[in-house]
């Protein structure tokens, strides 16, 4: 259970990667408690993972962004990670209600207008919080989103319902990760609760931040592939038509899961594309 407090920083401390300082803290806003990691110094760099995947994922990057000359800031969504509540009972607005969260992380951090790198429902709140705060954003690089959820047939919200009892194959490997991170009881409730915040959504015309994209001020690279079922090319050429600075890196091959299967190619790309922004 997360104790009443006002949103600050409750517990730090430091821990060495790569003989590289690391700040560890905590951050409390509203009902959510994040669990974040900050070295380096220079231009701010706002990471975060996809849900129910930790920020260790983003360690390689984090190091090259670090002698690369910039401030790596990494967070753990919600409900994910360390980050709590680990049980999160999931809304409609969730990610909308995460964008605000880490806009306050980053004003308690003081960093001034931030790069914002996303993959997956990080990638979504990246753009939330671009779109709902356009002078927090410096530009935003995303992957994995697709502003949308489209899913007539009802198939990715019953695959995830039933991920952990009744993994179909393509998301054992992801069913086997969630019950060695959370444990069988604690990733069954997870994943049944987004299905019922989803299918909300879904209600609702599926809006995410499709509707919201057109407020970004800030530069945008949106990378997608296009064999990619989750997060189609024609998804992020959807959004890239309503942002005024954005551009589709249309990668063959990368995957989904892009951070996993390609992070040498996928660290390149986004030292590249902060190099020029």
């Amino acid at each position: 259970m997360i104790p009443p407090t006002n949103a600050t920083s409750q517990q730090e401390s430091t821990g060495r990667t790569d003989r590289r300082r690391v700040r560890m803290a905590w951050f409390e806003h509203g009902t959510s408690r994040l669990y974040y990691e900050a070295q380096g110094s220079g231009d701010p760099v706002l990471l975060l993972p996809g849900l129910f995947v930790g920020i260790e994922e983003f360690s390689g990057l984090r190091d090259a962004l670090v002698v690369a000359g910039y401030r790596a800031i990494a967070v753990d969504l919600p409900g994910s990670g360390r980050s709590e509540p680990r049980l999160r009972t999931y809304t409609a607005s969730y990610c909308e209600d995460d964008a605000q969260a880490f806009a306050a992380l980053l004003q308690h951090l003081e960093t001034g207008p931030a790069h914002l790198v996303g993959f997956s429902d990080g990638g979504e709140v990246c753009l939330l919080l671009a779109a709902l705060m356009p002078e927090m954003a410096r530009s935003v690089l995303v992957w994995g989103v697709a502003g949308k959820i489209r899913d007539p047939g009802a198939q990715l919200l019953e695959a995830m319902y039933s991920v952990v009892d009744h993994p179909i194959p393509s998301l054992q490997q992801f069913r086997d990760y969630l019950v060695a991170t959370y444990g069988e009881t604690d990733a069954c409730a997870m994943t049944q609760k987004l299905v019922a915040a989803r299918s909300d959504i879904i209600k609702g015309g599926g809006d995410i931040s499709l509707s919201k994209v057109g407020n970004i001020a800030c530069p945008v690279l949106l990378i997608a592939d296009k064999y990619d079922t989750l997060a189609w090319t024609v998804s992020a050429s959807e959004l890239a038509a309503r942002i005024r600075a954005a551009e589709v890196l249309a990668a063959e091959g990368v995957g989904y899961n892009v951070f996993m299967d390609q992070s040498e190619w996928l660290r390149h790309r986004i030292l590249d594309w902060l190099g020029k922004h």
